[in-house]
Formats: structure tokens, C-alpha cells, sequence
């Protein structure tokens, strides 16, 4: 018998409380070394994972590329697989909804691309995977993307390697996650192979599942009592009159409901409601008292709820308070997507003839979904909105540009 192939190697940069690489991990794929400044999620990824080596310091902008390659124990060229996810705000389209921009490479954060192309630089692995929101790939504000793209021909110049980069973006909800969740995907070889993004295996189509709904996800916990999930502050008494996967847009005058808001004058994400009988709503990092997704209990969703409609297994302890766990979940890559994406890899780059066909996090479908959970009538505190209200006015012209625009008016 021929000598066993060793599981191939992984250096995860920007490596959060771990979705990609726990999706990479159950791919096959050997974690070398992790490198993640959020001390809350070096607490997960240490407290789940010890065998996981941590590069310290956390910082990546503290290290050289090759003292990172140090720390994993390998040579420059014996990394089969670089990933991860440089933060997504410069990129992020709620900007451009708000102001008609932002900022992209003029936002410091954004330095962490030129970082990872450093990483890339040295280490010359055998396959490059970056994720991000689907802002870094927008039709005239790619400018991200485009440093990306110029960084790979460079390297290719000097160190006579042949990255080409391959961009799609994924929908999670059609590879088996309970979730809408569309991310931006880069994927490129050392030696110039092409990659052909996974097909979609669930929604509309032929020889395609139904969508995993949030009911399969988390039914089985909605009889689980929670008192700290209560929603607080001005517009919790509104949620329980909005339907199930219904937002803030049921009352406006193109709703069904009461006119309380005009068109598109909130976030989407504003009393943002699950329905059972579809996934989930983007999960957010960072939402405020009103952001959903909400449960369709009129409630805040459990840190083990979040974990399921991210795929995270149910054995994974997030740590951190509630906000802290809010922030690592929603900055995650669902797990089940990044399996699909290893295992594509594995298949089509690295030459692995044996690998699965399915993904082994996809949740398991519930038997039967209740109905929708009805609705109430607007409180009598709210009447008082009810009227004609005026629609969005349009990228770049909410209500926070107007103000600025004032601001910046001379006398």
C-alpha cells in the first residue's frame, strides 16, 4: 500500500472565532497556525480548539510574513492553502446606501489586504482563498479588489509563480445554509490552475433541494425559555405587529400594514423578522436594539441560535458576553459554505481523487413546519406616526447626507 497523504496545511489569517476554518477543518484540511487580534476570539479558538497554534502577537500588522511561516513550522512553498477574511467595513454597501460611498482603500482597515498580499508573498502557498462582503467586488468601487488582482500580478513578476485570481460570490443559503448570507470569494493557484466555483445545490432548479429554513435550524430550541432576550428600547412593543419575515417595510404605504415610515427610510435590517418556513436573514456583527434578524417569538435570537444559522456545530462554545459572541457569529463565514468551498479545492487544485461529495454540516431537515406565528395590531403608542411620509430619496441621499450636506454649506 502506497504511504497515506497528509491532510493539507492551512495558515488562516483574520481568523475571527473560526467559521471558515472550522468548515476548512471538517474539509480535511490540517490548521497550522491561526492569526486573529480579537482577544475574544482568540479565547474561542484556544478554548475549542488547543491544538490550534495562535500566532502571538495577534496583530498581523506586528508581524513579517516570515515569522508567521515561523510560527507554523513550515517553509516558504509548503503551505497548501492560505485563507481568510480581512475586515469587510471599508467595503460594506450600508455606506453607500447612507452617504453614496465610503471610504474602501481610503479606510485604514483596509490595510489588512496589503498585509495579506504580503503573507502571500512569502509564503507562495499553493492555493490563495479570500472572502469578503460582495462591496469589494461593486461595478466602479472594486478598488479593493482591483489591489488584490495587481498584488497577485506582482508577486507572479517577482517570485515567478502564476496566481490568477478566480472571483465569484455565493449565496450561503444555496450550498445547504440556513441563511441569506452573499460574500465575495477570491480564489487563485500557484500554478495558474483555473477554479470552477461549486454548483449550487439547493433552491429553484432542476435536481436542486428546497432551501434549508430557519425552523430546520432552530425549531427544536424554540420551547427553550429566554427572559434576557427580551427586546428593549423605542420600537421593541412594534415587532410583535410585523409578520414573520416581514421588516419595518409591512408599515409603510407600499406595505400591508399601517403607514408608520416612509419607503426605504430605514436599514433593511430594521425589525427584521425570521419566517420558519425560509433560512434566515444576514446574521449582523454589530446591530443595534432594533436590528434584526429577530426570532418570530418577538425576541433576540440565542448565541446557540446564531451558531446554527452559521452552521457553527452545536459542540463550540463562543465566548465572551453576549455582544462579544454577537460579533464573533456574525463575522463568520458559515461553516457549511467554507466545507463546500475546501472540499472544491481539495478536488480541483490540490489533486485529492477521494474526496466527499456532500458537506457534513448542513443541518438535518425538520419533519413538519407550523405555520407563521400571527401578528398583533400596532400599539396605541405608535398611532401617532401614522400619516403620508415621503420615500428614500435615493443612493446618497438619506437622511445622514443631508445632514452633513448642511453642515458643509458655507455660512
Amino acid at each position: 500500500m502506497g504511504q497515506k497523504k497528509s491532510p493539507p496545511r492551512v495558515l488562516s489569517l483574520f481568523s475571527g472565532a473560526g467559521g471558515l476554518d472550522l468548515g476548512l477543518e471538517a474539509a480535511g484540511f490540517d490548521m497550522r497556525l491561526c492569526v486573529e487580534l480579537d482577544e475574544d476570539a482568540r479565547v474561542t479558538l484556544s478554548a475549542n480548539r488547543p491544538t490550534w497554534t495562535l500566532a502571538t502577537p495577534g496583530d498581523i500588522h506586528e508581524h513579517e510574513p516570515k515569522d508567521l511561516l515561523a510560527q507554523a513550522e513550515l517553509e516558504p512553498g509548503e503551505v497548501e492553502l492560505l485563507a481568510g477574511g480581512p475586515p469587510c467595513q471599508p467595503f460594506s454597501k450600508s455606506g453607500y446606501w447612507s452617504s453614496g460611498d465610503s471610504r474602501r482603500l481610503r479606510d485604514p482597515r483596509a490595510n489588512t489586504l496589503r498585509a495579506y498580499l504580503n503573507v502571500v508573498e512569502t509564503a507562495r502557498p499553493r492555493v490563495v482563498l479570500l472572502e469578503n462582503v460582495r462591496g469589494l467586488a461593486y461595478e466602479g468601487k472594486a478598488e479593493g479588489l482591483e489591489l488584490l488582482t495587481r498584488g497577485l500580478k506582482s508577486i507572479n513578476k517577482r517570485q515567478g509563480t502564476c496566481y490568477r485570481a478566480s472571483v465569484f460570490h455565493l449565496n450561503a443559503a444555496d450550498f445547504g445554509v440556513p441563511q441569506i448570507r452573499e460574500r465575495v470569494f477570491v480564489i487563485a493557484d500557484r500554478e495558474g490552475k483555473p477554479f470552477t466555483p461549486p454548483a449550487q445545490t439547493h433552491g429553484d432548479g432542476a435536481g436542486r433541494q428546497r432551501h434549508h429554513t430557519a425552523w430546520d435550524a432552530i425549531g427544536d430550541l424554540a420551547t427553550e425559555q429566554h427572559d434576557d432576550l427580551d427586546l428593549t428600547g423605542k420600537w421593541a412593543a412594534l415587532l410583535p405587529s410585523i409578520p414573520e419575515g416581514q421588516n419595518y417595510l409591512w408599515h409603510t404605504p407600499e406595505g400591508g400594514g399601517t403607514p408608520l415610515f416612509g419607503w426605504r427610510t430605514k436599514f433593511w435590517s430594521f425589525l427584521l423578522k425570521l419566517a420558519k418556513n425560509r433560512p434566515s436573514w444576514t446574521i449582523q456583527a454589530s446591530p443595534g436594539p432594533a436590528t434584526g434578524p429577530f426570532h418570530w417569538n418577538n425576541r433576540q435570537l440565542s448565541t446557540r441560535e446564531l451558531c446554527r444559522l452559521q452552521t457553527i456545530p452545536d459542540d463550540y462554545v463562543i465566548e465572551g458576553n453576549r455582544r462579544a459572541a454577537q460579533r464573533q457569529i456574525g463575522n463568520a463565514v458559515p461553516c457549511a459554505l467554507a466545507e463546500v468551498l475546501g472540499l472544491a479545492i481539495r478536488s480541483q487544485l490540490l489533486g485529492d481523487a477521494a474526496v466527499p461529495t456532500a458537506a457534513t454540516l448542513i443541518p438535518e431537515r425538520s419533519k413538519e413546519t407550523p405555520r407563521a406565528t400571527a401578528c398583533v395590531s400596532v400599539p396605541l403608542e405608535y398611532n401617532h406616526l401614522c400619516g403620508k411620509h415621503q420615500p428614500h430619496g435615493g443612493t446618497g441621499r438619506g437622511p445622514s447626507a443631508r445632514k452633513r450636506m448642511l453642515r458643509q454649506r458655507p455660512g
